[in-house]
C-alpha cells in the first residue's frame, strides 16, 4: 500500500477507528483490511469489530497502556500522538518514531459523542477531538474522516489512486476541523445555557446543506446552510416531486410552515407570499380550511406557498390543481393525492414534520448581529384587558384569538382583519399604521363586518382605528400604550366597538 507523503512506499498503512456513530465502520474497516492495512481501534468500536469477525490491534496494545479513570484516558498516549503527528517528510520525525518504537497512523477515523443530543459533563469528548485536530493538522501526511456519508469515497479513491489525493486529504481535514469547532461551539453554549438569557458570546458552526440556482435574485449567489448538529425538519422533509426549491421557495416556505403549525390539531390553511400570509383560516374540515383562506385574497394568492397542518384529500387536491402554486406543504397525503398534485410538474410537494422553535433571530449589521430572542410570546388571553364599555361576546373573542395569532407573524405595520376564524383582509409592511388599515380594508370588501381587527402595535393616532370602523369590524385587539389611548378608547367607544390591550407588540421587519 502506498503511504501518501513524498512519494515514499512505506508499509503497512495504519488506520486508527474511534467512532460513536458506527454507522458503516464494519464495512469501512473491512475494505481497509482487503487493501492491506492494519486497524487499531480501542474500546465500543474495537468490540464492534471483533464481533464481525475482523483482526484489530487494541490502543491499549500500541500504547502498553490499559484504559483508565471509566474510560477518561485511552488514546492520550505519545505512541498514539506520535504516530499521527509526525511529519513523513521530515527525516529527524521518522528517525525519532523509530528510536521510541512508534509506527506511523495513517488515516484518523472518529466522530465524537453527540454531545447536543445528550449534553453533560461525562459527554464532552476529549481523545477524540484530540486525535482529529493532531490528523487535521498534519493533513499532508494523514488522513482524517468524521462523517460515515466519506467512507465509500474513501475507499473508493484509495483503490483506485492507491492512496488518497491531496485534494482530498485537505477537503477532510477542513472537514474534521468544522467538526472540531462545532462540538467546541455546542460545549460553550452548554455553559452559557440559563447563565444569561443572551450569552455573552455566541460561537456558531454553520454547514451548507445544499446550493441553489442563486439567491432572492438572480444576480446573488444563494445556499442553505444548517446549524452544525442542529435538527431541521428541512432535513427529513421529503419533496415529492417539482423543481429544485428556491432560496424564496426555502423562505416563503419556513414561514407559512411555521405559520400554520401554530393552529394545533385544528384543520388550517396558510398561503404565504413574500413571507407574509395573505390567506389563513380554520374550518372545520382541511377542504373548507384552503377554500377560506384563499378567499381573503385570491389575486396575492397566484403563485405563493400552501401550507397545512392536516392531511390533503383528494378534494384539496382537486382545488390546488386549478390554480397556480409554487409549493404545497403537509404533514401528509391521502392515497393517490401525490400522484394527482404530479400532474403539475412544477408544484413542488413536500411532507414534513412540524418545525421545531427558534431560540433566537439574528440580523446582520455592520461588522456583525443584532441578535434578539424569537418572539413566540402571544400572551395569556386571560390577562388581556378589556378597555371600552362592552365586553367582547364569544365569537368576537374568538376572531380576536384568531386575528391576533396572525397579525404577530406579518411584517410591520400590520393590520389583519378576520371574520369566524377566516383572515378577511391583511395589510403589511407599511411605514404608518392607517396605510395598513387601509388595505386591509379594501381587501376585506365588506367581510369584516362584525368581525375583529389586529394591529401588531399600538394606534399612536385614532385614524388608524377609522379604518377598521370603516371595515364594520365590531371588536379591536392591540398591545395598547400610546399617549392617545384614551382619545383611540373614545372613539371605539362611540362606536360601540369593544377593543382589547393585550400589552404585547409583535414588530416585525
Amino acid at each position: 500500500m502506498v503511504r501518501w507523503y513524498k512519494g515514499e512506499n512505506l508499509n503497512p498503512s495504519r488506520a486508527l477507528l474511534s467512532v460513536y456513530d458506527k454507522t458503516g465502520i464494519v464495512d469501512f474497516a473491512r475494505n481497509l483490511v482487503d487493501l492491506g492495512w492494519e486497524i487499531i481501534s480501542s474500546g465500543g468500536t474495537a468490540n464492534h469489530l471483533l464481533e464481525s469477525g475482523l483482526d484489530v490491534t487494541e490502543v491499549s496494545e500500541v500504547t502498553g497502556a490499559q484504559e483508565m479513570l471509566d474510560g477518561r484516558v485511552k488514546t492520550l498516549h505519545p505512541k498514539i500522538h506520535g504516530g499521527i503527528l509526525a511529519d513523513r517528510s521530515n527525516q529527524e520525525h521518522l528517525k525519532e518514531l523509530e528510536n521510541r518504537g512508534i509506527k506511523p497512523i495513517d488515516l484518523v477515523v472518529v466522530n465524537l459523542y453527540p454531545f447536543v443530543k445528550d449534553p453533560g459533563i461525562e459527554l464532552i469528548d476529549i481523545g477524540g477531538p484530540t486525535m482529529v485536530r493532531a490528523a487535521a493538522k498534519n493533513f499532508d501526511s494523514v488522513g482524517v474522516v468524521v462523517d460515515p456519508s466519506k467512507y465509500e469515497y474513501v475507499i473508493d479513491e484509495i483503490r483506485q489512486e492507491g492512496c488518497l489525493t491531496t485534494k482530498t486529504r485537505r477537503d477532510l481535514a477542513r472537514d474534521a476541523f468544522a467538526h472540531t469547532a462545532g462540538y467546541d461551539s455546542e460545549i460553550v453554549s452548554w455553559f452559557d445555557d440559563g447563565q444569561e438569557e443572551l450569552p455573552k458570546s455566541f460561537h456558531l458552526s454553520i454547514e451548507k446543506t445544499g446550493e441553489l440556482r442563486y439567491g432572492e435574485n438572480p444576480h446573488q449567489v444563494g445556499a442553505r446552510y444548517r446549524f452544525t448538529n442542529a435538527s431541521s425538519w428541512w432535513d427529513e422533509a421529503i419533496i415529492h416531486s417539482g423543481k429544485p426549491m428556491s432560496y424564496l421557495n426555502i423562505f416563503d416556505t419556513e414561514a407559512a410552515w411555521r405559520m400554520v403549525s401554530q393552529f394545533g390539531d385544528e384543520p388550517s390553511a396558510v398561503v404565504v407570499k413574500h413571507a407574509n400570509p395573505c390567506g389563513v383560516a380554520t374550518a372545520k374540515t382541511i377542504e373548507e380550511a384552503y377554500k377560506a383562506a384563499h378567499e381573503c385574497d385570491p389575486v396575492s394568492a397566484f403563485g405563493g406557498i400552501v401550507a397545512f397542518n392536516r392531511p390533503v384529500t383528494t378534494e384539496v387536491s382537486e382545488q390546488l390543481s386549478e390554480i397556480f402554486t409554487e409549493v404545497v406543504i403537509a404533514p401528509s397525503y391521502e392515497d393517490k393525492v401525490v400522484q394527482k398534485l404530479k400532474e403539475n410538474a412544477n408544484l413542488r410537494i413536500i411532507e414534513a414534520e412540524s418545525p421545531t422553535s427558534y431560540k433566537f433571530d439574528y440580523r446582520n449589521v455592520d461588522g456583525g448581529l443584532l441578535v434578539q430572542t424569537s418572539d413566540t410570546h402571544l400572551g395569556d388571553p386571560s390577562e388581556w384587558e378589556v378597555v371600552t364599555k362592552r365586553q367582547p361576546n364569544e365569537s368576537e373573542w374568538i376572531d380576536l384569538e384568531f386575528a391576533w395569532q396572525i397579525v404577530a407573524s406579518v411584517s410591520s405595520n400590520g393590520i389583519v382583519l378576520s371574520k369566524n376564524r377566516q383572515a378577511v383582509g391583511i395589510g403589511v409592511g407599511q411605514p404608518n399604521r392607517r396605510d395598513a388599515a387601509r388595505i386591509a380594508t379594501e381587501k376585506a370588501a365588506g367581510r369584516a363586518a362584525g368581525g375583529a381587527c389586529a394591529s401588531d402595535a399600538f394606534f399612536p393616532f385614532k385614524d388608524g382605528l377609522d379604518a377598521a370602523i370603516d371595515a364594520s369590524a365590531s371588536a379591536v385587539i392591540q398591545p395598547g400604550g400610546s399617549v392617545r389611548d384614551d382619545e383611540v378608547i373614545e372613539a371605539a367607544n362611540e362606536a360601540n366597538l369593544t377593543m382589547v390591550f393585550t400589552g404585547i407588540r409583535h414588530f416585525r421587519h
